[in-house]
């Protein structure tokens, strides 16, 4: 009866996806979000209100795998990186949720090539991510896995250039003050969500080393 009450070993790996499916669902909608600005046919606050949805199903799931690690006296994997990864992933879900009210607080209407890249990138990452979440619980998928962390790393990589590029562009010779400011926030807030990507990129290799 009382081995009845414990969580479940594999109950971990479910929870970890279950918050990665969220993590790519919040970054599609602001991927949606960011690609239509400018449309006056784009419903931009339904799509606000989706990133943020993603967000509270994350925090759900998040309290959830810390409750479970309280009452598990044995985990599948090291506990403390199951805490770092569910983080990891929280933070990538909630940097996601300022990119989107971003748009709202700073007035931005328009979008920018540059914006539209570092969106796209952030919704390859999350869906990398994802997968490789969703592997973890299989040993015999180690080495796909891995490539998929680095894949993301690459395009963690890529994303430094573009924003590079972006910010550059923004500080020309007669650029309006304010925008500049705001645009500049606003992309990095788009790069720290690839940063976030690859923390936990970097927790999974962590893992599946350990593992190994």
């Amino acid at each position: 009866m009382f081995s009845s009450l414990m969580p479940q070993r594999r109950e971990f790996f479910e929870l970890l996806a279950a918050h990665s499916e969220q993590v790519v669902a919040g970054a599609n909608a602001t991927l949606r979000l960011i690609n239509g600005l400018g449309d006056a046919g784009a419903d931009l606050s339904a799509l606000v209100a989706e990133v943020n949805q993603h967000e509270q199903q994350g925090d759900q799931i998040k309290a959830k795998v810390i409750g479970r690690l309280h009452q598990s006296f044995t985990t599948p994997i090291n506990r403390d990186q199951i805490h770092a990864l569910i983080t990891d992933l929280d933070t990538t879900l909630n940097v996601l949720q300022s990119v989107a009210n971003a748009v709202g607080m700073y007035s931005i209407t328009q979008s920018t090539v540059e914006a539209r890249e570092m969106a796209s990138l952030s919704a390859d990452a999350c869906m990398r991510l994802d997968r490789a979440v969703a592997a973890l619980g299989d040993k015999n998928r180690g080495a796909q896995t891995l490539n998929l962390c680095k894949e993301i790393e690459d395009i963690e990589s890529k994303a430094d250039k573009v924003q590079h590029k972006a910010i550059t562009a923004l500080f020309q010779e007669g650029a309006n003050v304010w925008q500049t400011m705001k645009m500049k926030e606003f992309y990095s807030l788009q790069e720290a969500v690839l940063d976030s990507c690859q923390e936990a990129a970097k927790m999974i290799e962590e893992i599946l080393i350990e593992n190994s």
